[in-house]
């Protein structure tokens, strides 16, 4: 029996960082992991029927960046979007976590038609953070109307540039992350705006021994990367 996890937080940072790093991931311990994350969709305080955190994640919530979330229901709403978007990458063909994987999909993908119908746009959910973590499952297709939803988000964030490389409401290592993710035929305007900045930056994060550096600094070497191809 597969144990269930402490912290689901927990369990998907360190599970996205090998993957972020492209770090091998046994087949014995994807599955482990697929199924202790599958066991939490749907329990009590999961966000749209997603994966529900636990108590020790309630109490506070890093992005993979570093960013802090704090309000319970956005903590509840982004590890199920990180829930949903590692489970698609670590691929476990299994019954029960493909069905626990779709069931969640369904219930988000619900709770964005409500949000559309109550008069909000399609590209965008609720803050600058939370779409983030949106983005990134739009990104995979596990949503319908992937292509309109990321082109008219894009286009809001657009709109919130401050003009530095930075936007306002968007965290700037989070959603830099989110773009070098996204096809470069969206992306591409928004990671060169942002290049001006990440050439500043990167340097200093470079050689930080701070807390979270090294993720964002591999995020600011990806998105120039992408900038020269």
């Amino acid at each position: 029996m597969t144990p269930p996890v402490r912290s689901l937080g927990a369990t998907l940072d360190a599970l996205a960082d090998s993957l972020f790093f492209a770090r091998p991931i046994t087949s014995a311990d994807r599955t482990r992991a697929a199924q202790s994350i599958a066991a939490r969709q749907g329990l009590p305080g999961a966000y749209a029927g997603m994966f529900a955190p636990t108590d020790r994640d309630r109490a506070g919530y890093r992005l993979f960046t570093g960013e802090p979330v704090h309000s319970r229901v956005g903590i509840a709403h982004l590890l199920g979007e990180e829930a949903c978007r590692v489970l698609t990458l670590l691929n476990v063909r299994e019954l029960t976590v493909q069905s626990a994987l779709d069931r969640a999909i369904a219930g988000m993908a619900a709770q964005l038609d409500r949000w559309e119908r109550s008069g909000h746009t399609s590209g965008t959910y609720c803050c600058g953070t939370c779409s983030g973590g949106y983005w990134r499952n739009v990104a995979l297709n596990l949503f319908p109307r992937s292509e309109e939803r990321l082109q008219l988000g894009l286009a809001e964030l657009k709109q919130a540039r401050t003009g530095d490389g930075r936007w306002r409401r968007f965290p700037l290592f989070h959603t830099s992350l989110v773009l070098t993710e996204i096809a470069p035929e969206f992306a591409r305007d928004e990671l060169l705006y942002a290049a001006v900045r990440w050439r500043r930056i990167l340097p200093r994060l470079s050689t930080s021994s701070a807390p979270f550096a090294r993720r964002r600094a591999a995020v600011g070497r990806r998105l120039l990367e992408q900038c020269d191809r």
